[in-house]
């Protein structure tokens, strides 16, 4: 399989997988090598197993992770777009510093980080962010902090936290007197169970694979998948909520995964005082997603902000 050759120039998982390499790193993976019509290695990607071995092996391989474990039926998402975000997040966040902000002190909120903290070990390893992961699964908090004690080079990094309010983002995460320059989020991408189900089965109806009805291979759990509203409400919400912590965040910012809902968060951003805004495309194959961000601050707030270590409360 190809890897999209529109990544961020930045991204480490340009081209094709090598598979000679990922294997060499991560032994069991190589049980589910096999060859394509082109002759070429690849895995089945419609196995959850595989998979699952295939993330392993990428982050041994490049972010020097040996432990990473899943609990059954969570979140496995690809990597390569999921880097994509936080280095679109670092060309953002570089206007407001005199060269590309790889620096211990920038501070990262990762909202909803799951099982498989990807974004903070992304994060964490390509730049020596610190970062914050919260979320309000006890399973997934649980797994992401044994994730993170078990690497010697995640835990001064990464700190795992409990939203305790489902219905709160930002409260009860960000402390008082705290600064993030950056907020990240992957929202719940559905409205309902049976509309998450209804595209599982159209996934694989199109892969030649019906039978295997709403199962997916990335996996991923209620909470991680959809939600009241789906995607427009839970964005809407967090825009809301963003207003409390405007002077506390340099760049808040989420996934849009339909363009349809720009239009109406674009406005809501508007009508709540938001001094800049930025919408970033990104591209994985056929694929397009979007990074919707939004500050409270002007560029030469943001450059004084900036300046200033925040607060590691």
């Amino acid at each position: 399989m190809s890897l999209p050759q529109l990544l961020h120039p930045r991204n480490l998982h340009q081209g094709r997988y090598d598979f000679a390499k990922l294997t060499a790193t991560e032994p069991q993976l190589a049980a589910f090598v096999r060859t394509n019509p082109a002759g070429e290695p690849t895995i089945d990607f419609t196995d959850p197993a595989a998979v699952l071995m295939l993330n392993k092996a990428l982050l041994a391989k490049y972010y020097q992770v040996k432990y990473w474990q899943l609990p059954d039926g969570y979140l496995c998402p690809p990597i390569p777009g999921r880097a994509d975000y936080v280095h679109y997040l670092a060309d953002l966040l570089a206007r407001s510093y005199p060269a590309l902000p790889e620096r211990k002190q920038v501070q990262l909120l990762d909202i909803g980080t799951g099982a498989n903290v990807i974004y903070p070990i992304i994060a964490a390893q390509s730049y020596g962010w610190q970062v914050t992961g919260s979320d309000i699964d006890n399973v997934a908090l649980k797994a992401a902090a044994l994730i993170v004690t078990a690497n010697a080079v995640l835990k001064p990094r990464i700190n795992i936290v409990a939203q305790p309010d489902a219905e709160a983002i930002f409260s009860g995460v960000i402390a008082s007197g705290q600064r993030f320059h950056l907020t990240m989020c992957n929202p719940p991408f559905f409205a309902s169970q049976a509309e998450a189900e209804a595209a599982g089965n159209r996934k694989w109806t199109n892969l030649g694979k019906a039978e295997q009805g709403g199962r997916r291979n990335f996996a991923g759990r209620q909470h991680e998948l959809w939600c009241e509203g789906g995607e427009l409400k839970f964005v809407s919400r967090m825009i809301t909520q963003s207003q409390l912590f405007k002077q506390q965040v340099c760049w808040f910012s989420s996934l849009v995964s339909q363009q349809k809902h720009l239009a109406p968060l674009q406005k809501l951003l508007r009508s709540v005082g938001v001094v800049q805004s930025e919408v970033i495309e990104m591209r994985q194959g056929q694929k397009v997603s979007r990074i919707l961000a939004w500050s409270f601050l002007t560029a030469a707030q943001q450059q004084h902000w900036c300046q200033a270590k925040p607060s590691a409360d």
